[in-house]
């Protein structure tokens, strides 16, 4: 299990090396301990090894009495707003989201249809970890049954956040590139529901990824080069879980994710319904900070990570937030990331403004981030941390996430790896020089340790 990757929202892994049907259910299993009664739902994204996982997940889950509804192949957010829809106690969602084909894991969900809070999933960390599991007699087994319409609810609701009958009358000729992940089932329903003419690639749900599946500049040149070829006036690019979602101008310009993000806050702090506190994690561009500044409304950053993220929102009734790396979070849709409000909030601000992709990304705040990864062992990571307040002392320092240092204009990131003996790190600054010297500056501080 060396390779085993568990954190408090699940687990990930190699399938077959890692990740075994054995871990599988007995994971659940821990998780099903935890949670009160009632149905839990199963999804999964579209990799080849989802069909066996899932099998596997929804035997052991009634194995632990519980009644079990397959949602098969399903976006990540979706899941999320099916959880309510139904009622259910919780989800299991199988993905590795970006990962390589080898991969797969599973992310668990509460009631609420949100991914577990750090307080209940390091509960079933825990579980797992001391062998807790939930296995009742065979008179006690629970049921299993199919959900015949799993995509409505969601799709309704990301509608009701958009001026539909706006977007119809531009016409939009767009491109979808789901990649044989889960997005283009929803995707394509949502896009046809705005009036978009569609083009869509990797539509078919499986696993067979046509590039890489992240979602970065290097792995879309081909379909950004489409999207000019094809004439779309933007290009929607989709992780394979389709919480992600990374976008392409006309001119078959990678625009990214960071983006997508800024964009959605643009459109959000032009509503009263959504002007209000939005939350962004440590490590998500400061577009949507400052975009918050000038609209006069309190912007904050929680720890990296989704659930973080979803705390910090719940605590201060937020109005919106999300990650930097594609994932909007919509309160009125769901605590989730989600590529399709991004889609339909995208394609929004785009119809109200009258402007062009190309023109509203050109408009942001222009600052550019820098990432590096640098050798380091774990042991040295406190002293490393107490070297750089030192050496950035004029910055305001926050702990407990790495640490992050942050000034008027710029912020550093420099955050330890849970798995390997690595420092991430990341800086955003005005100037990609003065991004490129704060993480030069970090490594030769490690060097000099």
């Amino acid at each position: 299990m060396s390779g085993l990757i568990i954190s408090v929202s699940g687990l990930r892994g190699i399938v077959g090396e890692d990740l075994t049907p054995d871990i599988a259910a007995r994971f659940v299993s821990a998780y099903a301990s935890q949670l009160p009664e009632g149905p839990i739902l199963v999804g999964r994204d579209g990799r080849e090894s989802g069909p066996m996982l899932s099998e596997v997940i929804v035997a052991a889950l009634t194995a632990c009495g519980r009644q079990c509804i397959n949602a098969g192949v399903i976006a990540t957010p979706t899941l999320g707003v099916l959880v309510r829809e139904r009622g259910a106690a919780g989800a299991v969602q199988i993905s590795a989201s970006h990962n390589p084909p080898p991969y797969n894991g599973i992310k668990l969900f509460g009631s609420t249809g949100r991914v577990l809070d750090a307080q209940t999933g390091a509960k079933v960390r825990d579980s797992f970890q001391s062998g807790i599991n939930a296995w009742v007699p065979f008179d006690q087994i629970g049921s299993s049954a199919e959900d015949t319409d799993p995509h409505s609810a969601h799709l309704r609701e990301v509608l009701a956040t958009v001026d539909v009958e706006r977007i119809k009358q531009q016409g939009f000729r767009v491109l979808l590139d789901s990649n044989h992940g889960a997005g283009g089932i929803l995707g394509q329903r949502l896009l046809e529901a705005l009036g978009c003419e569609v083009v869509i690639y990797g539509a078919e749900p499986h696993g067979k990824f046509a590039h890489p599946p992240e979602p970065t500049a290097v792995n879309l040149k081909e379909i950004a080069a489409r999207v000019k070829e094809l004439d779309c006036c933007i290009g929607f690019c989709q992780d394979p879980d389709a919480d992600r979602l990374a976008l392409v101008d006309a001119g078959g310009r990678y625009i990214g994710e960071e983006y997508t993000l800024a964009l959605c806050v643009q459109r959000a702090l032009m509503s009263p319904e959504t002007t209000g506190t939005i939350v962004i994690n440590g490590a998500t561009s400061g577009m949507s900070e400052r975009l918050a500044q000038k609209a006069g409304v309190t912007s904050m950053r929680s720890a990296v990570g989704e659930a973080n993220v979803a705390d910090m929102m719940i605590a201060n009734q937020a109005a919106y937030g999300g990650e930097g790396n594609g994932g909007p979070i919509d309160p009125r849709v769901g605590y989730v990331r989600d590529s399709f409000v991004a889609m339909a909030q995208v394609l929004d601000l785009m119809a109200s403004s009258n402007s062009t992709l190309a023109e509203l990304a050109d408009a942001m705040p222009q600052l550019h981030i820098h990432k590096s990864v640098v050798s380091i062992d774990s042991a040295a990571l406190t002293r490393l941390f107490e070297k750089l307040a030192d050496h950035f002392s004029d910055a305001e320092v926050q702990r407990g996430d790495g640490i992050r240092m942050a000034w008027q204009d710029r912020w550093l990131l420099v955050r330890g790896s849970n798995t390997e003996p690595i420092v991430r790190v990341i800086a955003e600054a005005e100037g990609r020089s003065q991004a490129e010297s704060m993480c030069d500056a970090v490594a030769t501080i490690i060097d000099q340790l």
